[in-house]
């Protein structure tokens, strides 16, 4: 009975993204340029599309970036997510309800509005953050390109992921501080210990499954990150700025090396779904111990 139940959400769910997937990996193995787009049938050419890959330095490059920029953008994201957590559950009603109202809001809030209010806020000519930091006399930042040097660049695309990425963790986190026995918080604050040890001993064992998840999402969503990149740069990012997505996305189109690009796609996909292989089995153990 189970499995007839799951029978038609598992027949759509193949439908929607089984085929693609499928096609993706069937057009991986082939060269498929502008010649064979137009006309319309790709020349088989086995696993070349992936021995290209692996000899590819710009790849490893990008793949390592990617790397770097999701672990920071995750690693902050747990980080300010449950500190506002943990001053959610301190509050009073009033200033929860109006802190979680604006969590929510910038939940909300389209992906490339947001972007391009970044984009404004750090404008080399009209930007009110350059603006901020000289009238502040932190330094003479009139017309700063914050861009031109690729590492603060993706730090700001990276603390634009953070700041949508924390409503959603702040918020799950502390939907489970709510569910922390008080009697533990209790006893363990009459023996003793203060607020860092009660977490590390106590909340962090109990809200453990919850990271796992949470961590596990947001590698999922970082890793793939393209909207913030792509808008953040006109459209056009030097390839200084390329993580997976967007290096997968330029030789695909830019390019014209379908083939190669959805060799490209096709080692995110094995990536994430090593990462979705965590987060499923930790699921199931939730599951099994409730």
């Amino acid at each position: 009975m189970p499995y007839l139940l799951l029978s038609p959400a598992s027949i759509v769910i193949a439908g929607v993204l089984g085929y693609p997937l499928y096609f993706l990996g069937k057009l991986s193995f082939q060269r498929y340029g502008l010649p064979e787009l137009i006309a319309h049938e790709g020349t088989w050419i086995g696993i070349d599309n992936f021995s290209r890959i692996v000899h590819d330095d710009e790849f490893w490059r990008v793949l390592g970036r990617t790397i770097v920029f999701t672990a920071g953008a995750v690693s902050l994201t747990m980080i300010f997510g449950t500190l506002i957590a943990l001053l959610l559950a301190r509050l009073g009603s009033f200033m929860r309800l109006f802190l979680t109202t604006g969590l929510v809001l910038v939940w909300a809030m389209p992906v490339v509005v947001a972007v391009n209010i970044w984009v404004w806020m750090f404008d080399f000519e009209f930007g009110v953050f350059n603006w901020a930091l000289t009238e502040l006399g932190v330094g003479d930042y009139i017309h700063h390109d914050w861009f031109e040097n690729p590492t603060t660049g993706l730090a700001i695309i990276m603390a634009v992921v953070v700041w949508g990425a924390i409503p959603f963790v702040a918020i799950t986190i502390f939907a489970g501080l709510t569910q922390v026995p008080k009697e533990l918080v209790e006893a363990a604050s009459i023996d003793g210990a203060n607020g860092a040890r009660i977490f590390r001993d106590i909340t962090l064992p109990l809200l453990k499954p919850i990271f796992v998840i949470l961590a596990s999402l947001s590698i999922i969503w970082d890793f793939q990150v393209f909207n913030q990149v792509w808008i953040m740069r006109g459209n056009n990012p030097s390839s200084d700025y390329y993580l997976m997505s967007i290096y997968a996305f330029v030789e695909s189109f830019r390019l014209s090396e379908y083939g190669y690009g959805a060799a490209v796609a096709l080692v995110m996909v094995a990536i994430m779904f090593s990462v979705t292989f965590v987060y499923i089995r930790q699921m199931v153990r939730i599951g099994e111990v409730r």
